[in-house]
């Protein structure tokens, strides 16, 4: 990787997600490589899902993040392979518990009706949780409950 590049990958990785500010880019296994092109870093990304609302906002600021450390480049949206909640980091993970947002289950699969994952509560640590609503705080998120100590949470859902 050239010294521009990784640069670039520095910068680009450190921004935040602006649903979720305490996990970066690099975090969520978003930010999916960066390259020199003549004297230009070429940033790929690839948004959580094709209808996430925040995917114009992460470029946007990836680009002025960018400029901003004097980096001349490019933002590249890459949709395949699509994105998975199973590149997100060991990192990212624990910050998204140590925030309150249970991370997702691995290897869990989505499911709207019926059966879902076990979820531990992100507060508490219990098993004893329930859905309330498929849907939370942003398309991502499920909001649940924990019926040990009485907490609601969200929790970000399989992709």
């Amino acid at each position: 990787m050239s010294d521009l590049a990784r640069r670039a990958w520095a910068v680009a990785a450190a921004v935040p997600d602006p649903e979720i500010p305490v996990v970066t880019l690099e975090d969520l296994g978003i930010l999916r490589g960066v390259e020199e092109e003549g004297r230009t870093a070429v940033v790929r990304l690839s948004p959580t899902y094709s209808g996430c609302p925040a995917t114009a906002a992460i470029e946007l600021s990836v680009a002025e993040a960018l400029a901003g450390a004097g980096i001349p480049a490019r933002i590249e949206r890459v949709l395949s392979p699509a994105w998975t909640t199973d590149w997100i980091t060991a990192e990212g993970r624990e910050k998204l518990r140590a925030y309150g947002i249970a991370p997702p289950v691995a290897g869990g699969k989505a499911s709207l009706f019926g059966a879902g994952p076990d979820v531990p509560c992100p507060r508490c640590g219990s098993a004893a949780t329930e859905r309330v609503s498929e849907f939370g705080s942003t398309p991502c998120k499920a909001h649940w409950r924990c019926t040990a100590c009485g907490e609601p949470f969200d929790y970000f859902k399989c992709i």
